[in-house]
């Protein structure tokens, strides 16, 4: 069986594949092309960068299977996929960690300047150093600050464990989970330690939150989940990190919020339209960027490639079993 990795795969994940007798394909097709040539695969793998629309889809009768080397699979036209009898999975467990520790960076850059000073140094650090020192000597700890989680899968539970060790207070809500049991069995303590957490309202993780870090799915095209209303009720200067998706923060506004001081940082990893960000957002102050690398960790990267292996070789051993009670 030939499979696709169009945006590439981990060599873990790729050696597995290969040794389970499949041939790999790591070339990348351009996605214009796409259409055109997906017949000549069973599996395609995909990231974030390729979009497995409906056009591709309708033309796929040799493909079988679509693995999302990642969480979300908003790039995948699942209902399509659906109609052309082609199965959809994805990797949810592999990057949590990583996502989890990028949150967590950008919240230590903010409350420390990070993200200035480290481009304002190299330029003027060596003429202006008492001044630079004077600039950002009055950062703020994360200890005692409450972080509000919205959206408490995987990711937001593994944010919420870090923010715990570093004595932070957290709340959160989703819009399924009602309760969670954060086991931190990462310590080297027993009997390993547990702690419960119950949901509150979004509203309440809004109200009361210094920090607020979203992890929630987003549909392009459709409404902000955090707009105008939203920063309004927030605390005066609370800090918002998104590494979920684009669009779920509404840019403009929050652009907006930060000016007039009701938003006093934000962390973006993810933005509205990738990879053609609005340059206006990326001028805005009181910013710290990273150009969507949530899940691109040498670790994390290596378990989505073997996560993504398993998965397709699991799979293809079904394929086998449901062919031979055909024949």
């Amino acid at each position: 069986m030939r499979v696709l990795a169009n945006d590439g795969i981990a060599n873990d994940g790729k050696l597995l594949l290969e040794e389970a007798g499949f041939e790999v394909i790591t070339d990348s097709i351009p996605q214009d092309q796409l259409a055109g040539r997906i017949n000549e695969f069973d599996v395609l793998i995909v990231r974030s960068a390729t979009k497995v629309n409906a056009e591709i889809l309708k033309n796929a009768t040799r493909l079988k299977l679509v693995v999302r080397a990642g969480v979300g699979i908003d790039n995948i036209d699942v209902k399509a996929a659906e109609e052309a009898g082609v199965q959809v999975s994805n990797t949810p467990n592999s990057s949590t960690l990583s996502v989890a520790e990028l949150v967590i960076a950008h919240m230590f850059s903010i409350a420390r300047f990070l993200f200035e000073s480290n481009r304002e140094m190299p330029v003027n650090g060596a003429k202006d150093f008492k001044e630079l020192k004077k600039k950002y000597e009055k950062g703020f700890e994360l200890r005692g600050k409450t972080l509000g989680i919205i959206g408490f899968g995987r990711i937001g539970q593994e944010v919420a464990k870090i923010a715990i060790g570093i004595g932070m207070k957290v709340i959160a809500s989703d819009l399924i989970i009602k309760n969670a049991e954060l086991v931190f069995d990462h310590l080297p303590f027993q009997p390993i330690p547990v702690i419960k957490m119950d949901m509150i309202s979004f509203e309440e993780v809004i109200d009361k939150s210094d920090f607020i870090s979203v992890h929630v799915p987003h549909k392009s095209g459709t409404p902000a989940m955090i707009s105008t209303n939203e920063f309004a009720k927030m605390k005066k200067g609370v800090v918002l990190v998104n590494t979920a998706r684009g669009g779920v923060i509404d840019e403009t506004e929050l652009t907006k919020a930060i000016e007039n001081g009701q938003v006093g940082f934000a962390a973006l990893d993810v933005f509205v339209g990738e990879p053609f960000v609005n340059e206006e957002i990326l001028k805005a102050s009181n910013i710290s960027f990273s150009p969507h690398i949530g899940a691109s960790t040498k670790e994390g990267q290596s378990r989505v490639g073997k996560e993504t292996a398993e998965k397709i070789i699991s799979v293809s051993e079904q394929w086998t079993v449901d062919s031979g009670k055909t024949n």
